[in-house]
């Protein structure tokens, strides 16, 4: 059990080093002042979480009771800013490129990370009988985040226009939960978590959208 949760543990600061990452570029590339990129890093990264408490009634929410990744994404936010306001070539086109393709991996390995253990959190609070909850509980673990953030930043939600990726936490969450009637809760997590991650490293590669009412590609 120690070895599971050492185990999640790291994957989920894996997670949010992504999610805070993600957030934090989103403000510099919006020429957000230093407390702009901190807060959407910031919230980017454990949003979702804190929406998950609020509605299981885990108040106050656990980033403040236990800030470890609230301290992880505040460092991480800082480390990239002060990368950027030291060499304003980081944001030329190659080295996006490469970072975007670094961050496609750790951000789908968080995405898994958060949904799962979103679920988790979930069932441990009493409501495993409760599927629907389970599944929005993790769904919004993975995803609130970065709602918030392009809310914030003013942006059309990320998850609603490219990539598949609230489906992929769908899939995972959906995945989890039902696994869990045949498996144990550790393999379910981990069957799902890396389905998750594969759904994401494919929609990315190949480019997958869903359908829109009209024939223009999203942008």
């Amino acid at each position: 059990m120690n070895i599971h949760i050492s185990i999640f543990f790291i994957i989920e600061i894996i997670g949010t080093i992504a999610f805070a990452s993600s957030g934090a570029m989103v403000a510099i590339k919006q020429h957000l002042d230093l407390l702009g990129v901190v807060v959407l890093g910031v919230t980017t990264a454990v949003g979702g979480g804190m929406l998950r408490d609020i509605i299981l009634g885990n108040v106050p929410p656990s980033l403040f009771l236990n800030p470890v990744y609230v301290i992880t994404a505040f460092i991480t936010v800082m480390i990239l800013f002060c990368i950027v306001r030291l060499n304003q070539k980081v944001l030329e086109s190659h080295y996006i490129a490469i970072y975007e393709k670094m961050m496609n991996i750790v951000d789908a390995i968080g995405l898994a990370a958060f949904t799962v253990t979103g679920i988790d959190t979930a069932i441990m609070a009493g409501y495993q009988d409760y599927r629907f909850l389970s599944i929005f509980l993790g769904v919004l673990t993975g995803v609130g985040g970065g709602v918030l953030r392009d809310i914030m930043a003013g942006q059309t939600p990320y998850i609603l226009r490219k990539h598949v990726y609230a489906c992929a936490s769908i899939a995972g969450a959906l995945s989890y939960v039902f696994l869990s009637d045949w498996l144990s809760g550790d393999l379910s997590m981990i069957i799902s978590a890396f389905l998750i991650v594969l759904i994401r490293l494919l929609a990315t590669k190949y480019c997958w959208n869903l359908p829109t009412a009209t024939r223009k590609e999203p942008k």
